[in-house]
């Protein structure tokens, strides 16, 4: 079978800054070799490549010599798979998916399998924020002791830089949020392990249990930073309400009050993370993403 990276992994690799100095274009050139060699040594069938798949691995669909489905995972080591191996270790299968093989050492997950084509999008908005909601609050526990993450000071620091090379048009708004991060990391106030990444599409439905958190960008600290990509869900429902300023106020509450996290830090982590991704939008030329990430931004 051939293992050809999607579309949308192939663009979004692409977009990342250093791609072609950090070895991840020569990765992807060699990512139908090291796909046969993981399905190989593991002793799979292959079914499919999960597509569009990811914006930062390949996915494939795969079966054990008894029938037993499993998901294979490959991403560059820029994207270190190896900090996802360690966070998904550490939780064990208590609200994210659950490893199953840890005897290889070429980079490839191999997961349970969930439902792919399933995630909290699929529900409605209040639903989908509810089971968002009891999801990431069975990942957020202690980090194990010599952990390999990284920190949420440390992470938004190297983040900084986009923000801080903002043209004129933007200025107010990078620098809203640069000030908003350098008062929240100034007082940190818990260290959790956190998903790093969590939203409602990165929760998808399962066996075990009705919905699994997947494909952690783990880092350690406060909880409010993991909500804050959560609070910006589905922009184009929040953008195209009438009074969507207020709407997206009312969220950054509830959300804070339901998870005992404090609303000024939700806010202000939320507002940094928008404006920083929604420059990175700008500068890969995906103007409509761009457009909606930095009108929200403006309503914190």
């Amino acid at each position: 079978m051939a293992f050809e990276a999607p579309e949308r992994l192939v663009r979004a690799l692409g977009e990342l800054p250093g791609s072609s100095e950090d070895g991840t274009g020569r990765w992807l050139g060699e990512l139908p070799e090291r796909a046969r060699d993981a399905v190989e040594h593991r002793g799979l069938a292959v079914q499919r490549v999960q597509a569009p798949g990811g914006r930062s691995s390949l996915v494939v669909l795969v079966r054990y010599p008894d029938g037993t489905p499993a998901t294979l995972k490959l991403a560059p080591p820029a994207a270190r798979p190896d900090r996802e191996l360690a966070a998904l270790a550490h939780w064990g299968g208590f609200g994210a998916v659950r490893v199953l093989d840890t005897r290889h050492e070429d980079g490839a997950l191999l997961l349970e399998r969930l439902q792919p084509e399933v995630t909290l999008r699929s529900l409605p908005e209040a639903k989908a924020l509810l089971e968002a909601a009891g999801t990431v609050r069975r990942l957020w526990v202690e980090p194990p002791a010599g952990h390999p993450f990284e920190t949420v000071a440390g992470r938004t620091g190297r983040e900084a830089a986009v923000l801080e090379a903002a043209p004129a048009e933007l200025r107010a708004l990078a620098d809203a949020a640069l000030g908003a991060r350098a008062e929240l990391v100034a007082v940190p106030s818990e260290e959790f392990l956190l998903h790093g990444a969590f939203r409602q599409g990165k929760v998808l439905a399962g066996d075990r249990a009705p919905w699994l958190a997947v494909g952690p960008d783990p880092v350690v600290g406060e909880r409010a930073y993991d909500l804050a990509r959560l609070v910006r869900d589905r922009p184009e429902d929040q953008v195209a309400a009438s009074t969507a300023a207020a709407g997206v106020r009312r969220r950054v509450n509830r959300l804070a009050d339901s998870l005992e996290v404090d609303a000024d830090r939700l806010r202000g982590w939320t507002l940094f993370r928008a404006v920083e991704s929604g420059l990175r939008a700008s500068a890969a030329g995906r103007r409509r993403d761009a457009e909606l990430l930095l009108e929200f931004a403006s309503w914190l």
